[in-house]
């Protein structure tokens, strides 16, 4: 199904969290995965769900069950049926594909983002929310963001994070030719939530893409403000590890419901970017979180 790549720049803003948001009010079957070359965050955040034979918290998530063993199995190819047996369950449900401890790993394992974002497309009937984290210069990430259905960088409503988010789309727009569209997602505080959307569309509109020129090769992707996610500290506490119903009221999910909407609603007018989904592995499904039921399951 489709493949949404989240991702930053400098700093990387509630990137993890955004995943987590997104992925816990998700309306269709997902999998949130940790991309980030940096390393990933889940194993110190969330807690895993109990196993088959046990009751209550499961304890930690497994290091090294994830994108690790993953590349381990894949150094023959990579097909969408292998990733499930490397996914984790968080309490409440939700399937996670834990990423790299460390940038370290990631040096060794460039050659695994094309493969990677080719087996998370091929992943039917699942949607991915890929976790980039932050973007730099060019770099192996762009193999998985060109696979994407859709690119969602992330920033605050700040002149310095809008600044170097303009640069970044300048930058992302030339290296994505022919590649998937970009959206913006402003964290806002809710106190100037419109406003502070309004104003960042306003500047990245600047930047808006002209009409392509056939002469020039592949066009480069559309950018497009998608709206915002609530800067919600306690919501994202409650997110971390701290189930209750008081999540579901919380800022964050709320405004991530929208967005979670918003973004099954394009990808499904855009239809599929890429070629006939394979079957779905077995253990993938769409869970939420205790306290945050799915739209479509109301």
């Amino acid at each position: 199904m489709a493949l949404i790549a989240l991702a930053a720049d400098k700093g990387a803003p509630g990137v993890t969290t955004a995943a987590v948001a997104l992925g816990a009010v998700w309306p269709r079957p997902v999998l949130v995965a940790e991309c980030d070359q940096a390393g990933g965050d889940l194993v110190y955040r969330l807690p895993a769900a109990a196993s088959d034979s046990g009751d209550g918290d499961g304890g930690m998530l497994n290091p090294s069950r994830g994108l690790l063993s993953l590349a381990a199995t894949a150094r023959r190819g990579l097909r969408p049926d292998q990733i499930a047996e490397h996914c984790q369950r968080l309490v409440g449900g939700l399937d996670v594909l834990v990423g790299l401890t460390n940038a370290e790993q990631a040096q060794a394992m460039t050659w695994l983002w094309g493969p990677l974002g080719r087996a998370f497309a091929g992943l039917a009937p699942v949607d991915v929310i890929a976790d980039c984290g932050r973007l730099g210069a060019g770099g192996p990430l762009l193999d998985l963001l060109r696979e994407a259905d859709l690119v969602v960088l992330l920033t605050r409503a700040t002149l310095e994070q809008v600044a170097h988010l303009r640069e970044r789309v300048t930058a992302l727009t030339e290296e994505l030719r022919g590649g998937p569209p970009i959206g913006v997602l402003v964290l806002a505080d809710p106190r100037d939530f419109r406003g502070s959307v309004a104003e960042v569309d306003r500047i990245i509109a600047r930047n808006r893409v002209p009409a392509p020129d056939p002469g020039q090769g592949p066009p480069p992707p559309g950018v497009t403000v998608l709206g915002g996610l609530a800067l919600d500290p306690k919501g994202a506490e409650l997110l971390s590890g701290r189930w209750g119903g008081r999540l579901d009221r919380s800022l964050l999910i709320r405004s991530a419901r929208e967005v979670a909407a918003d973004l099954t609603g394009r990808i499904t007018a855009t239809g599929p970017a890429h070629a006939a989904p394979m079957a779905p592995p077995p253990e993938v499904a769409a869970h939420v979180p205790a306290g945050v039921p799915q739209e479509g399951r109301r």
